[in-house]
């Protein structure tokens, strides 16, 4: 076997047992949610059983992280959040959250308007939370138009015909929460006794 990829190999336990301990899970509740049984994990963690893919996918889906972190993570952690944004004809979108699937956060920058964009309301799957960071957001949201200022948020489902710009000449800041899955966020004004 290649030296290298035996070291990778190895470093998947510790960095599952890292991920476990990290999110306060204990061997048999990861037990319960992947149907994977305790002396499995704890033999996976402490590297005497070598991971496989049908090991590896269930535990990512219960850490929440793609299976290439699994994989091919730093041996230590690295808090800093690595950012690749993903710049389109619109705008550009930054990914703030790394899990697949559930609600997404994204930092969005979008350009000054020119005066000659043209709305296309569009409608799909999802639900959407916008907070304005800066600048001003023009919102159109079925038959309603609307100017959103720096600290001012919207919500609303995405099967409602839609679409988004600078209000102004001047650049908008964005952060927003999107659910593909109509997921919506759960807001508490007060904590629980």
């Amino acid at each position: 076997m290649d030296p290298d990829f035996s070291k990778l190999l190895g470093s998947v336990g510790p960095r599952l047992r890292a991920l476990r301990t990290q999110r306060n899970v204990t061997l048999a509740e990861a037990s319960e949610a992947t149907g994977i049984s305790v002396s499995t994990l704890s033999r996976l963690e402490s590297g005497q059983r070598k991971p496989t893919l049908e090991l590896l996918l269930p535990l990512a889906r219960l850490h929440q992280v793609p299976l290439e972190e699994l994989i091919d993570a730093p041996e230590t952690g690295d808090p800093r959040v690595h950012l690749k944004p993903h710049v389109h004809e619109w705008g550009t979108a930054l990914p703030l959250t790394r899990r697949p699937g559930g609600i997404q956060a994204f930092k969005m920058i979008l350009p000054g308007a020119s005066g000659n964009e043209v709305p296309n309301p569009q409608s799909h799957e999802g639900y959407d939370w916008m907070y304005i960071l800066n600048g001003k957001l023009r919102l159109i949201l079925g038959e309603n138009d609307f100017v959103l200022k720096a600290g001012e948020a919207a919500e609303f489902d995405t099967r409602t015909p839609h679409w988004f710009a600078s209000a102004t000449s001047k650049p908008v800041e964005l952060l927003t929460l999107f659910g593909q899955q109509g997921e919506r966020i759960h807001l508490r004004a007060k904590p629980k006794r």
